[in-house]
């Protein structure tokens, strides 16, 4: 059974530091791109970070280019995501998701932030509040 579950949201002040955690269970990274979306109200679920473990491909959407880095650790199954520089814009509930790769390779890519239906697998979500 497939199971992505994230820790580490919560409440920080704006310019502060938080660091997420998705601890993965039942696929391997290697043939997987496995990211983070956030859904905020209105705006709906968008992807903000990826990363393809087999190498080392990252992507980071524009706007929080610079302030987040995304990582892996394949040992311990869990990617994580540092967040700095934290913004009241981030506020959202933050969930980690995966998608098989396909015959055309990883769907970790710049079209990362619209790809939300084609997930394979979703955490339940970690919210996380950047009070200005």
């Amino acid at each position: 059974e497939v199971q992505l579950v994230e820790s580490g949201g919560g409440l920080v002040q704006a310019g502060g530091s938080l660091r997420l955690s998705c601890l993965a269970s039942g696929f391997s990274f290697d043939d997987y791109a496995i990211g983070w979306f956030r859904e905020a109200p209105g705006p709906g679920r968008v992807g903000v970070s990826c990363i393809r473990s087999k190498d080392g491909y990252v992507y980071h959407a524009h706007d929080v280019r610079g302030r987040f880095t995304i990582s892996s650790d394949n040992a311990k199954n869990t990617v994580y995501l540092q967040m700095d520089s934290l913004e009241p814009a981030d506020t959202a509930v933050y969930y980690c998701a995966s998608v098989a790769d396909t015959i055309y390779g990883s769907l970790c890519h710049d079209r990362w932030p619209s790809l939300g239906n084609a997930m394979d697998y979703w955490g339940k979500g970690t919210p996380v509040t950047v009070s200005s």
